[in-house]
């Protein structure tokens, strides 16, 4: 059994991806995209005749709906495909605006519903910021699930806990990256691998506090660099994994054992932690790595969002 079916057997398996055609190889159960992933499939020859068509069909429409329409386009296709869910993000330019994040969301849900597709199947995903869990918090009210995304720290965990959101998506990859740039020459790799990865800590603690709280939000471990990385998380809720790090699994025999474990963790000693809007502020801008990270991951998904809506311009 290979290193992919192992991880079947106790996370569920998403793929992070925006091209459908390689979903069938791996048999993921659920699909994640964002900006970055949409913009990459739609320069690719095979999706770039998708772009044209509903550029052509929508013309007229503001940039914001065609593009909100393309995303929905790609989704519909991605659950043509698995069994489960897609993940489509709100633009990230409205990261700091729980209204215009409704409303955005909102539309996603309606463009997917009049495409025949039931609400349960997707998630809105919107980044970790206080006016986007904020949102998540009233969508998840109305009955439109959400996945929080852009989440490098436990602080945003904790308030997206409290917002009763479905699911987050807390950053591996990203958070190593910014250790190993930080350690710069005295970074070593074999003693920051595995269970010490920075990135790999983070899920961990993440997951052990909603299990032993009973919190029901989902935890999707998300930004991998390794199978290394995804190994030392097998237990976790699900994780999404790009196609590149799925066909290694898919190569690899090497065992996996369970890492993570709900049971376990409700035999921890934690302290509940909750915050309110100035003590969640405070403690995310105490934290350097996630503050950077967020920052920066908001304007790298922005900036593609703009990229996107100059190739509908074009088409």
């Amino acid at each position: 059994m290979n290193q992919l079916e192992q991880l079947k057997q106790c996370t569920v398996v998403v793929a992070d991806t925006g091209n459908f055609q390689q979903l069938t190889q791996f048999k993921p159960q659920d699909a994640t995209t964002n900006p970055s992933l949409i913009l990459k499939a739609v320069q690719l020859p095979e999706y770039r005749p998708l772009l044209v068509d509903m550029a052509r069909q929508w013309q007229g429409k503001s940039l914001e709906e065609v593009t909100d329409r393309l995303l929905v386009r790609f989704g519909c296709e991605i659950l043509s495909v698995v069994p489960g869910r897609v993940s489509t993000e709100v633009d990230a330019r409205l990261s700091f605006n729980t209204q215009a994040t409704l409303a955005r969301a909102e539309r996603l849900i309606e463009l997917y519903q009049a495409a025949g597709i039931h609400t349960d199947r997707v998630l809105i995903k919107i980044a970790a910021t206080w006016e986007g869990i904020e949102a998540a918090r009233l969508l998840e009210m109305r009955g439109i699930h959400t996945n929080l995304t852009l989440l490098f720290s436990k602080v945003q965990a904790v308030a997206c806990g409290q917002a009763k959101v479905c699911l987050i998506s807390p950053f591996v990859g990203r958070i190593y990256d910014w250790y190993k740039k930080q350690a710069g020459a005295q970074w070593d790799e074999a003693a920051m691998s595995g269970a010490n990865d920075p990135g790999v800590r983070s899920v961990r603690a993440i997951y052990e506090y909603y299990k032993h709280f009973g919190i029901t939000t989902e935890v999707m471990g998300a930004s991998f660099r390794s199978t290394g990385q995804i190994v030392a998380l097998a237990g976790c809720d699900l994780l999404t994994i790009a196609p590149e790090l799925l066909a290694q699994l898919s190569q690899s025999q090497a065992p996996v054992q369970r890492a993570l474990d709900a049971q376990q963790a409700r035999s921890l000693n934690l302290h509940a932690e909750h915050y309110d809007e100035a003590g969640f502020r405070y403690a995310l801008n105490a934290d350097a790595m996630a503050t950077e990270k967020l920052a920066e991951g908001i304007r790298a998904f922005a900036a593609d969002a703009i990229k996107l809506e100059q190739l509908i311009e074009a088409a």
